[in-house]
This record gives C-alpha cells, structure tokens and sequence, in this order.
C-alpha cells in the first residue's frame, strides 16, 4: 500500500447512472481515487434488483456488487422539490456530472447540462446514451445485444448461413464504459489547462462502430464486403487458418500459421505450396475443413506443444474455470479480493492499468441503499435536522444502521 495520493484523489463524481455502461465507467473513476457519489432513488437503483445469472448474493447481488465498488451512495427522489434541491447542493461540489437517462430526462428532471453549469460552471457534465442525444433513433432503447446487432461486428465472424451471433460479454455497455472514462479524464486535463468545464457525450452505438476501426475502414476505403465462409472462420477480413479448432479432448486457437509449414506438423500434403497471402484467402474453406480433420486426430496438449514449438501463434480455449486459475492471470494480479461487510470476501476483476507512483485500490465495496445519505447530505451543508427532515418525509433513504465498512486494499 502507498501514502501517495491517488490519481483523480480530490475530485468529485456525481454517478446519476444506472445499469452497465455508466456505473462501469464510475467506478473506474474511483477506482483512481475520484469521491464516487451514487445518487440512487430512495427504493435503490435498478441494477440492485436484476441479478446477472441469478447470482443475488446477500443483501448485493452480484452484478451491482462488480460495478460499484469506491462509491458512496445517497439515496434521494428527485422527482421531489427537496430531493433535486439536495443534489443542487451536491453537483455545487462535484467535478463531474455522470448520467446515462434517456434523451429528455435530464432536462425534465431539470439536471440537464445547461441547467447544471449555472450551479457550477467547471463541471464536466458526461450524458450517456444508446444512439445519440438527438437523431432518428434518439427514443430507441440503447441496449447491449441491440446495439451490437446493429454494430454489423455480427456478421464478421461464423459461417456462412448461420445465425449472427453476438459477443460473450456484455461488449457495447464495456465499450461504452471505457469510452465515457476516457472522455471524463480528457474533460478534466482540459479543466486544468483552461478552467473550463464542457459538455461531454458519449453513445453506444458510436462506441462500438468506432471500435471496428481497422474491419469498416477496410470496407469503406478498401472496398471489401464481409463475406462469411462455408467452414467456420472467426473474422471475415483476416486469411485461414485463423478460428477455434477441435481437438480430441477440447478445442485450440490457432491464427496466422504458415499452410506449408502447418502442412509439414500435421501431415497434410495438400498444403504443399501454398502460402497465407494466396490460399490462405483463395482456398479459405479447404484449408480450414482439412486442418479440422488433422487436429481432431490428437490432445488439446499435443497441438499446442507440437505448433506452439513451432512457433506457431496458437493457445487455449478458457471457460472461466481456467480464466482464473490461468499462471498468468495470477502472476498479473488480474483479479483482486476484498471483504465486504454483506457479502464477505469478494473476488472479482481489478484493474485494467498500472501506475508506478499512484497505484488504483479497493478502498469500499459496493454500498447499500442510501448508506450515505447522513454524510453526504452534511457535506453538502445540510444539518442533522435538515438530514432528519428529508429521510421522515421519504425525499431521501438511508439504512437504520450502517454496516461497518472495512477497508481494503
């Protein structure tokens, strides 16, 4: 553990977001040592309620557990005169605004851009949507698997004639995440530069588009259609062999090997000759439908030691029983484990980055409804009266009794 102040130490977040994309991006914000405030309505955000595979927990499922740690959490309704006036008081402290409502419901609820750079004009204000803030599909809702059916990265991959399929995590509301984090941070260096909060936007389906750089470039400027093949492929714009094979006892990946040298290790004579550049793309199918009857012949192990010895770009196929237990991940520290005081000791996913001086921690886990609204409320200058006042009337929610909460690291 260091003494050095985090990154983001001294900044302040509002997280007004709900589900995925925009507590994701919160939490990586505190993750860097932001005050993550989570203004939740006083029955507690959606996400507390639907549990990813069924996984509910004690009093956390597990999927608000995962995208929510390093936030407090004030409970208020600001369909209320008092609940919008306290999170007035709030966003006078806060550095970023983060929201993901759908088009319009900010503005009604009066906690719109415009509405809150008069309260603070150095706000970075970062609105989250699924299509854009206006446009023909402004009102559509910006779900994951829509948005990724819509992304055409469906239809890069499988063969031809089967169903398109969609990735096998939650990718849009990942991208989505990362992209809002980046613009929030890049929104605060221009603040420190020239003291001007902005209005920063973000949408799903921009996100994910934008992030298929390389494959829609080489449909717009080269000219290429996305053209599945009859035997399974994993992208269309990359040559065979490049795809998950199986083996006698599983499944390998295999990329980018030379037919001709592949040829010699699992002796099949048909390769003789040929090369990536050419029949990697001109006999795509053969090659493949081939190489499938050769590998199936032997172990996962065997594969992986004979083409992998032969410097042949190839690994293994994970479920999540591997994942974790996988050498690396461990030695990377991937995976990091924390006690919560519902829920117990907690392992979940660290940090994607490393910083030498200002290293990212677990300082809280994922909070309870409202758990606190007492100390958030009288940061903001209201009284223990005041604080009184509003739980009685149901304007905010806080717990009768507050779990201890244990630090981690």
């Amino acid at each position: 553990m260091t003494d050095t102040p985090a990154v983001l130490s001294g900044y302040r977040v509002i997280d007004c977001s709900i589900a995925m994309a925009g507590p994701f991006a919160a939490q990586r914000l505190g993750d860097l040592g932001a005050d993550v405030i989570k203004v939740e309505p006083t029955a507690g955000e959606w996400q507390r309620f639907a549990a990813a595979g069924g996984a509910t927990g004690n009093e956390i499922n597990v999927s608000f557990l995962s995208l929510n740690r390093n936030k407090r959490s004030v409970a208020l309704d600001l369909k209320s005169a008092d609940g919008k006036e306290a999170l007035r008081a709030l966003v006078a402290t806060a550095d970023v605004f983060l929201q993901n409502y759908r088009p319009g419901v900010a503005a009604r609820l009066g906690v719109d851009y415009e509405s809150l750079r008069e309260i603070n004009p150095s706000i970075v204000y970062v609105s989250i949507s699924g299509y854009g803030e206006d446009g023909p599909y402004r009102d559509r809702p910006g779900q994951d698997l829509l948005v990724q059916a819509m992304s055409g990265a469906m239809l890069s991959h499988g063969r031809a004639g089967d169903a398109p399929a969609p990735a096998g995590q939650y990718l849009a509301d990942a991208v989505t995440a990362s992209t809002a984090f980046e613009g929030v941070l890049a929104a605060l260096l221009h603040r420190e530069r020239t003291g001007e909060g902005q209005l920063v936007t973000v949408n799903m389906l921009d996100a994910v588009t934008t992030l298929q750089m390389q494959e829609l470039s080489v449909f717009t400027v080269g000219g290429k259609p996305q053209h599945r093949s009859d035997e399974p492929h994993a992208h269309v714009y990359i040559r065979a062999p490049y795809g998950v094979f199986r083996t006698s006892d599983g499944f390998i990946a295999l990329a980018f090997a030379d037919p001709e040298q592949l040829g010699r290790l699992i002796d099949e004579p048909a390769f003789e000759g040929w090369t990536g550049e050419i029949e990697g793309w001109t006999k795509r199918d053969e090659l493949a439908s081939l190489l499938q009857v050769k590998l199936v012949g032997n172990t996962t192990a065997h594969w992986l030691e004979t083409l992998g010895g032969a410097g042949m770009w190839v690994g293994p196929v994970y479920g999540y029983e591997e994942l974790v237990v996988d050498p690396q991940i461990v030695h990377n520290g991937t995976f990091i484990e924390y006690d919560h005081p519902t829920e117990g000791r907690v392992k979940t996913p660290g940090f994607p980055y490393r910083f030498s001086k200002t290293p990212p921690r677990v300082d809280r886990g994922a909070p309870l409804v409202g758990e606190h609204t007492r100390e958030i409320l009288a940061e903001a200058g209201y009284s223990t009266d005041a604080v009184d006042a509003l739980l009685a009337a149901g304007t905010a929610a806080a717990p009768a009794t507050a779990p201890l909460a244990e630090a981690a690291r």
